[in-house]
């Protein structure tokens, strides 16, 4: 295990030894602090990720910010805290903003409630969101009307600006904002359309698009960037694997074990006990059994057919890589306490996750192939809805 990179250390108290059993955090002290200095390769360490464009784009949004009337500041809902570009905070704590949650159909509802009342706590606006529904935009929106009434009165024309980290959903947002209004506003330029994809910075320049008349409101998108230097670990970790940061940059099979690392110590994968003893059965199983005759006329179907059945390997292959990492946790013998036990844990889930995900043994990049399975799985919602932050004390300070 000597070529693992694993560099644990041991926890400080008691209190961390408890493991979180609810996938989603909000208490999880074993997650908390140490999981940050696991994973670590040959090439790993502090985790930074700051092209130039991040740096021009990050003066540009500071000049903008100045003129802004209102700031929708997007994070993600599975990391509220470490999506945060706390070299923003300073300008963003004077300026009418609101807090974005996004993606809240990946996070964990039964904490959702926490992160709401903690930010409240410290009179900070915020506001769970879905940029791809538009009942949730449109609450959004709501609120922003709301809160710039007073302003609305007087100023013909208001700037609301929409920032935050890589990949948390901006560009959807900004979209979801554009339908809204043509839908309900004249607009006589046509709008461009904010440029979406699954890798963090795509967006590399600042657009404003006009939303409303009277007044008029422009929204002003805005790359993502992050610190020059983000201030941890495992705040990097949690950044990576929510896809702010490229996975080149920290490497899939890092960013694999520390996921591996969270669950493990959370017990997250007791929570899919019930799938040990149930045998999965393959919906294709019986068909290939049938006469070629028969076998013709139900590939004839359809498309529809096709789409669900390929919907039920999808959840045959979740299913039987929550029962792979349930039985590998469930017959371990050491302590999830032991930097060591827990990297021959890990270890043993890797070749175990090889088989469930049916790559070939002999594959030269298997355990890269097994770190991008499993990262969009997880980055996907289906291994369940999860937040990857604690919620602080209430006497701590919010970002």
């Amino acid at each position: 295990m000597e070529d693992s990179g694993f560099k644990l250390r041991e926890r400080e108290s008691d209190s961390n030894r408890e493991r979180e059993r609810e996938m989603g955090g909000g208490g999880g002290g074993a997650a908390k602090g140490w999981l940050g200095q696991m994973g670590l390769t040959k090439s790993g360490g502090s985790i930074n990720w700051y092209p130039g464009h991040m740096a021009a784009a990050t003066r540009a949004i500071r000049q903008r910010l100045k003129l802004s009337d209102f700031v929708i500041e997007v994070r993600d809902a599975r990391i509220p805290l470490s999506s945060a570009n706390e070299d923003l905070q300073p300008m963003l704590s004077g300026k009418r903003r609101v807090i974005a949650l996004n993606k809240q159909d990946l996070a964990n509802r039964n904490l959702m409630h926490k992160w709401i009342s903690y930010f409240n706590s410290h009179k900070q606006e915020c506001l769970p969101i879905n940029a791809h529904s538009r009942s949730s935009v449109h609450k959004l929106l709501d609120l922003v009307e709301f809160k710039l009434k007073e302003v609305m009165a007087r100023e013909p024309t208001l700037l609301v600006m929409v920032l935050g980290v890589p990949n948390v959903g901006k560009s959807a947002l900004i979209n979801s904002i554009h339908q809204i209004a043509l839908s309900q506003f004249p607009v006589q330029e046509k709008m461009k359309k904010a440029r979406v994809g699954p890798l963090p910075g795509v967006t590399q320049d600042i657009a404003g698009f006009k939303i409303a008349h009277q007044p008029s409101v422009y929204v002003l998108d805005s790359p993502g960037v992050l610190v020059p230097s983000i201030p941890d670990i495992e705040t990097g970790l949690k950044l990576a694997l929510a896809g702010s940061v490229k996975d080149s940059v920290v490497g899939e099979e890092r960013i694999a074990q520390y996921l591996l690392a969270v669950l493990n110590t959370r017990g997250t994968p007791l929570q899919w006990k019930h799938l040990v003893d149930r045998e999965t059965k393959d919906p294709h199983h019986e068909l290939e059994n049938k006469p070629e005759s028969v076998m013709k006329d139900l590939q004839n179907k359809g498309k529809k057919r096709m789409n669900k059945s390929n919907a039920y390997r999808v959840q045959d292959m979740v299913s039987e890589v929550q029962r792979t990492l349930c039985i590998t946790l469930s017959e371990f013998g050491g302590s999830l306490e032991d930097e060591s036990d827990l990297e021959i844990l890990i270890e043993h889930q890797f070749e175990a996750l090889q088989k469930a995900l049916k790559i070939p043994h002999k594959a030269s990049e298997a355990r890269i192939m097994v770190s991008k399975k499993f990262l969009t799985l997880f980055r996907t919602g289906k291994l369940g809805p999860v937040i990857l932050d604690d919620v602080p004390d209430a006497s701590d300070s919010v970002s």
